[in-house]
């Protein structure tokens, strides 16, 4: 509980997103959008809220006022904590306070008239930042977090963008795409065999192979 609010995740049934965070710029001021993803950094100067949204676009400041999202939506913006999963709807405007020049957004800012809390999030084991100095282990452990980190997300995006490259070139040369089963017979190469039951041949196992 906090301040009468009652943590709990809340439904995104009849929102849908408008816009991903670093898709929006001056030419849209005065528009109404709806973003979601994960609180990057929240600063609570008293009377207002800033919250740093991120998704796979990068970063978008939203600004909480309880003039404009009311008494309960403002106790919920006071909630929101490091990786919260969230969806807002406001207007964009121009930043009230300083420009920040190194991000793409950095002259906007979201004002906030509505918060859903999609999911909370315990004090991730790392920071979600960009050439993070955790260990490997750390990081390989808690893979699903270390994959929302916006390098390793620029890589999978490159390596998207490459492999669609060479499928759209084969494709314009009249080649099909055919994915062959690799389920064989297990075969002694040290590695641990994964065994799969066959549904046609009571008794019978296949290996999955592995390098």
């Amino acid at each position: 509980q906090n301040g009468g609010y009652y943590k709990m995740a809340e439904s995104m049934q009849g929102l849908k997103r408008t816009n991903r965070c670093a898709e929006v710029g001056t030419a849209d001021i005065g528009r109404e959008v709806t973003v979601m993803g994960w609180v990057q950094k929240r600063r609570n100067l008293g009377s207002l809220i800033f919250v740093d949204l991120r998704d796979r676009s990068g970063l978008l400041q939203i600004l909480f006022d309880e003039n404009n999202i009311g008494t309960e939506g403002f106790e919920k913006a006071s909630s929101l904590r490091s990786e919260y999963v969230i969806a807002v709807t406001g207007k964009i405007a121009k930043r009230s306070g300083a420009v920040n020049e190194n991000l793409k957004t950095g002259d906007i800012e979201v004002i906030a008239t509505d918060l859903r809390i999609l999911s909370e999030a315990q004090t991730p084991p790392f920071h979600i930042e960009e050439n993070s100095k955790t260990s490997e282990d750390i990081r390989l452990k808690y893979r699903y977090l270390d994959l929302r980190r916006p390098d390793m997300q620029n890589m999978i995006a490159i390596r998207h963008k490459i492999t669609k490259v060479a499928r759209d070139y084969f494709d314009e040369q009249g080649f099909l795409e055919i994915e062959t089963p690799m389920l064989t017979k297990s075969t002694p190469e040290g590695a641990r065999d994964y065994l799969v039951p066959s549904r046609v041949h009571h008794g019978k196992f296949y290996a999955l192979p592995q390098a």
